[in-house]
């Protein structure tokens, strides 16, 4: 299992915002892209003094299903343009991790 993790900031004002379109347009465009091995995606929100922090954590079966989602330069962060709208910054490729052992409690 691989999760591909990325971090993008908001202002205060845009953040719901931001987060509306995740939850309306973005994310369930992602599982509009059937893709084999996608496995969901978790948000997760962070309130800074000046600005909001999301992460978004997404998992897939291997490293092939990621390229089936992002392509072959797969590292490289997939934001929509509405959504770069809203955000201030963003990380500019996203981090992959291998899962090496889940808990669950």
């Amino acid at each position: 299992m691989i999760e591909r993790i990325w971090h993008g900031w908001t202002t205060p004002e845009d953040a719901d915002e931001y987060e509306r379109l995740l939850r309306e347009q973005i994310l369930p465009s992602f599982a509009d892209k059937d893709i084999d091995g996608y496995r969901g995606v978790r948000v997760l929100r962070r309130s800074h003094s000046e600005e909001i922090e999301f992460i978004t954590i997404m998992r897939f079966r291997s490293i092939k299903s990621v390229k089936q989602f992002a392509g072959e330069d797969y590292e490289t962060a997939h934001v929509p343009r509405e959504a770069r709208e809203v955000l201030a910054r963003f990380d500019e490729h996203a981090q992959h991790y291998e899962v090496r052992e889940q808990v669950d409690y």
